[in-house]
């Protein structure tokens, strides 16, 4: 019998929400071990797994193959979505890129990224404007979670074809609309580590001397110190910030 896979709290996070019971698409599946944890937890009844690069891809074959789920997991070079037809798969993963890259690939084949009944993505960047790309296409953020894994954040979305009903996509977008009504205790901490770097980067400006290029970074700044505590209002840890002052 093949040993289970064991993933790192990040990709276990991603591939927990995926739906029990729908088959997947997992796009930049680099080794295949989120396909086949997908598997052998008995999550889905197959993967696709596909990869840019065949090195990549190739792994992932052998680690399938080793793990005796040649069955149940179809390999395939793809960059993004050009190779996958729409229909094979129920839940989209994309985990491990950037913003801008997953953001490419989704508008890229839009009517194949309408097919999923559900999107779980893990972008690493360009959070505040990816998050505003699906809601602005007609995607409603329906789940989040945030992992921090060695020093770094990590937020983890799904998304399904909807309207969205937040109030204030501003900070929404910034911080996750899951992610602050759940008053996630992850997204607290990210704030507060924000908020103390911000306070570092203000003194260093203050002593700065009086530019127009330091005063409109000033500007900048306290404009996202005040995103920051908006947010730490809503997951009630505005005290924190007060004390870090």
């Amino acid at each position: 019998m093949a040993a289970k896979i064991n993933l790192s709290a990040r990709m276990k996070a991603v591939a927990d929400l995926v739906t029990m019971g729908n088959s997947a698409c997992d796009v930049g599946c680099d080794h295949g071990y989120v396909s086949i944890y997908l598997v052998q937890e008995r999550k889905v009844p197959k993967v696709l797994a596909m990869d840019v690069n065949k090195g990549p891809l190739e792994r992932a074959a052998l680690h399938v193959q080793q793990a005796g789920l040649s069955e149940y997991i179809t390999l395939r070079l793809s960059d993004g979505l050009l190779g996958y037809q729409a229909g094979e798969a129920e839940s989209l993963v994309i985990a491990g890129m950037g913003g801008r890259l997953m953001k490419r690939i989704l508008e890229c084949e839009i009517e194949k990224t309408r097919s999923f009944k559900e999107m779980i993505l893990q972008p690493q960047s360009e959070l505040t404007a990816f998050r505003a790309f699906l809601r602005n296409v007609g995607y409603s953020i329906v789940e989040e979670d945030m992992i921090l894994e060695e020093d770094k954040f990590y937020p983890i979305i799904k998304a399904v074809a909807g309207t969205y009903q937040g109030e204030n996509p501003t900070l929404e977008d910034r911080f996750g609309p899951v992610l602050l009504r759940k008053k996630h205790p992850v997204l607290a901490l990210f704030i507060q580590r924000e908020w103390e770097s911000s306070l570092k980067i203000k003194a260093e400006l203050l002593k700065a001397g009086d530019s127009a290029k330091v005063s409109e970074r000033l500007r900048e700044l306290l404009k996202e110190m005040d995103y920051l505590y908006q947010a730490a209002k809503v997951c009630g840890c505005e005290k924190a910030l007060a004390d870090a002052m």
